[in-house]
């Protein structure tokens, strides 16, 4: 059984909540697990989950957003039941996260680009996950970035901590390109007051992670059972 787990994205320096992403997980015997690979996930199942939940969404905020990877994006399936939940959610915004996983890079930026317009047309908006990470580097997401209202950086894909100057570096980086190109970054991986605080001199407001809330279900049946939310 599959369902979305929902985690809160903040602005810190307004102490707002701006959104809420859904998290995929499988219920397992030793509780409720994220998938090794989001393209584990059968493409009718998310179709399924995703309409369930977006059908039960209520919640007063700007957006919800949902990942995606390149394999998802493709599958006609997948994306009519974005279009649908994004059809649902009004007036709620929904975005399109493009998240970065290995098998990916078959799929070309020429094929995706007439697809993410697609959801751009439906009112939703396009934002590149993982920035710096894999497939999603620099070099390869340029052709993306026209279309994209967002980026996110995420520490925990790194094995080094927020404050190795390194990582501090790299998300300078993508903390200026974002300004330069008049998009949100969002920095994910939050984990402790010691992050928050570097974040702070760095001066991102738009923040996610377990400092601020750990991923909760979100039930779509009453008998959905809450444990063991690793």
């Amino acid at each position: 059984m599959y369902r979305y787990f929902i985690q809160p994205q903040l602005n810190k320096y307004t102490n707002t909540l701006i959104g809420y992403e859904l998290l995929m997980k499988k219920k397992t015997p030793e509780g409720w697990r994220p998938p090794l690979h989001f393209s584990d996930i059968p493409s009718h199942i998310m179709a399924e989950v995703l309409m369930a939940t977006t059908l039960r969404l209520s919640l007063k905020i700007g957006s919800v957003s949902v990942n995606i990877n390149r394999t998802q994006l493709m599958n006609p399936e997948v994306r009519k039941a974005i279009i649908k939940s994004q059809l649902q959610l009004r007036p709620l915004k929904l975005v399109v996260e493009l998240t970065e996983e290995p098998g990916d890079e078959k799929w070309t930026n020429e094929e995706m680009i007439p697809l993410i317009n697609q959801f751009i047309d439906y009112g939703m908006d396009f934002s590149l996950d993982d920035v710096g990470t894999g497939e999603n580097k620099l070099d390869h997401i340029k052709p993306l970035v026209p279309m994209a209202k967002e980026i996110k950086f995420a520490l925990q894909n790194f094995k080094e901590k927020f404050r190795d100057p390194d990582i501090e570096s790299k998300v300078v980086f993508w903390r200026d390109y974002a300004k330069e190109h008049n998009l949100r970054l969002i920095l994910e991986g939050i984990e402790n007051a010691e992050d928050d605080k570097l974040a702070d001199s760095l001066q991102i407001d738009l923040r996610q992670g377990y400092y601020y809330g750990k991923p909760h279900l979100l039930k779509i049946e009453d008998d959905d059972d809450v444990f063991d939310e690793k």
